[in-house]
């Protein structure tokens, strides 16, 4: 919702959609012409733009816009809404960002770490028993201390990391063994403690009981339920696909050596007659847990990436919430829905 009343006057004088990016040239963008031709579909005017674009003096954008087979760059209105598809890299982005926010409507906002998710939803109650028991690693001694309850455990970056630095941790009865992607190592005690020092000053980091979810292969996997806002402002189900660890790595992440499987070949094969059960509860949960999770903050989304599990018992466990989940190459399924979404933002 717009609470700004100068924000609603500026909106309502500004027309189309300005995709942002860091790049310069959209044909370097492989989203940047399904969202252009999907505008044009829509019947509203759309071009791209990155930060050194923006010129606040004359309230223009030198913009790039599709038309016959080619991009070609016209100096533009600002647009009433602005799909900022990237973060900033450097402080005068930031600026730029935050001075075009008082302009138009952005489509997305952060979703903050791990552990800021984690206290929202476990806050809200409503799918608090769908999360992982979550801490922040402070100190390397409380790695020994929760693994005296636990004989597995999981430290993974408090900030998506793509499945990088993420350590499995399973204590035996006279060493602990440390598993990080290839790597396994054993340690004793003090030695566990030497090694984690270190990395945890550095980074921060969220400690969890392991939660094993493996095919009958026994390889690691996990569903990403991509959903998005359609032309109606209501969550739609963009796609759902289980990513699965190809090389015997405890991280199912694709960035980190996973693959994309087909979700009804996929739900065959490991739960057999249950499959289409399964299937139901993981579309509920994307729509009931979407709409939910908008409720928790101040701004709305247009798009999230929910990874969640299923256990041994058929247990549904959340493990991340993503603000800007990837869509390669099905960059036209999400234009097909963000851009009639751009113009319910703009109607509203």
């Amino acid at each position: 919702m717009i609470h700004n009343l100068s924000l609603f006057k500026d909106v309502m004088d500004l027309q189309g959609i300005g995709l942002l990016h860091l790049r310069k040239n959209p044909a370097d963008v492989k989203k940047a012409y399904p969202f252009a031709a999907v505008a044009k579909m829509e019947g509203i005017h759309f071009f791209y733009f990155s930060f050194n674009n923006v010129d606040f003096e004359n309230m223009k954008i030198n913009g790039w816009i599709y038309e016959e087979g080619n991009w070609i760059q016209k100096q533009v209105d600002f647009p009433a809404v602005v799909i900022n598809s990237c973060n900033p890299k450097t402080e005068n982005q930031t600026k730029i960002l935050r001075r075009l926010k008082k302009h138009t409507i952005l489509t997305s906002f952060p979703v903050g770490n791990k552990m800021k998710v984690y206290k929202k939803v476990k806050k809200a109650k409503v799918f608090a028993s769908y999360l992982i028991p979550s801490t922040t690693l402070l100190k390397s001694e409380e790695l020994i201390s929760f693994l005296k309850n636990q004989s597995r455990a999981v430290i993974k970056p408090l900030s998506g990391n793509h499945g990088k630095k993420v350590f499995f941790i399973e204590k035996t009865e006279e060493q602990y063994k440390i598993t990080e992607g290839f790597n396994i190592m054993y340690f004793k005690e003090k030695e566990l403690n030497r090694y984690f020092r270190p990395i945890i000053k550095v980074q921060k980091f969220l400690l969890q009981p392991f939660i094993e979810c493996k095919t009958k292969n026994g390889l690691t996997y996990d569903f990403r339920l991509h959903v998005q806002k359609n032309g109606i402002g209501k969550w739609e189900i963009t796609l759902i696909y289980p990513r699965i660890s190809g090389n015997m790595k405890m991280i199912s992440n694709i960035s980190s050596g996973g693959y994309r499987g087909e979700l009804d070949s996929f739900l065959k094969d490991e739960f057999q007659d249950d499959w289409r059960k399964v299937k139901e509860s993981l579309e509920e949960f994307s729509l009931t847990f979407s709409a939910h999770f908008d409720t928790l903050y101040e701004h709305s989304f247009d798009e999230l990436g929910i990874d969640v599990a299923i256990d041994a018992n058929q247990r549904l466990w959340l493990f991340e919430v993503n603000w800007r989940p990837g869509s390669k190459n099905r960059e036209f399924d999400v234009a097909k829905r963000l851009i009639p979404y751009c113009k319910y933002l703009i109607n509203e």
